[in-house]
């Protein structure tokens, strides 16, 4: 039988490591290694920075990206329950009158519009709820004819031709008219 030689040369690495574990040391390095490493930042609750073009908070621990809409969802958001009485905010009624007033329906609302009755001032507040109701109303026709009279109709047909539809100005005309007449029969009643 002839002997076995060992015909791998070890590297010094390979021998620190070995040391390393005879020593019972197991997170010692063998190696040093060069390169390019992110410099950290610790950042706590409430920090805002920018990183890669973009600004970041942290909020309730966790990294949220800051947008332009952050106020637009903040506006939109309901609670679970409401911030005056902390009930619940379950009901169509309560989300709504949340929109409108910042609070519940019932027992908040109801309670408000008692005590404004109470005062006599119930009729009051009515009147300027129905008078905000009839201007968004008005806005929005008015809105809608401008859009129809200035926007140019074209249309791609089956077999590939653009038609542009002009709209008539005497219908325009007739349209704006209209619309004059009833915004101001509006106005009347508000």
């Amino acid at each position: 039988m002839s002997e076995s030689l060992l015909k791998k040369e070890f590297k010094q690495s390979d021998v620190q490591r070995v040391r390393n574990l005879v020593n019972k040391d197991f997170t010692a390095k063998t190696k040093s290694q060069t390169g390019y490493q992110k410099a950290y930042q610790r950042h706590e609750e409430g920090d805002v920075w920018e990183e890669s073009g973009k600004v970041w908070t942290i909020k309730n621990g966790i990294k949220q990206n800051v947008t332009k809409l952050d106020a637009a969802k903040k506006a939109i958001r309901i609670p679970l329950s409401c911030p005056r009485c902390g009930g619940t905010m379950k009901h169509h009624l309560a989300k709504k009158m949340y929109k409108i007033h910042g609070f519940c329906f019932d027992p908040c609302t109801v309670e408000m519009e008692a005590d404004l009755r109470k005062v006599g001032l119930y009729e009051e507040y009515e009147k300027k709820m129905m008078q905000g109701n009839i201007r968004a109303f008005a806005s929005d026709i008015e809105q809608w004819v401008d859009d129809f009279v200035n926007t140019e109709m074209s249309f791609v047909t089956e077999s590939g031709d653009i038609e542009d539809w002009k709209s008539n100005d005497n219908v325009n005309k007739r349209v704006i008219d209209n619309l004059k007449i009833y915004l101001g029969h509006l106005k009347d009643h508000m």
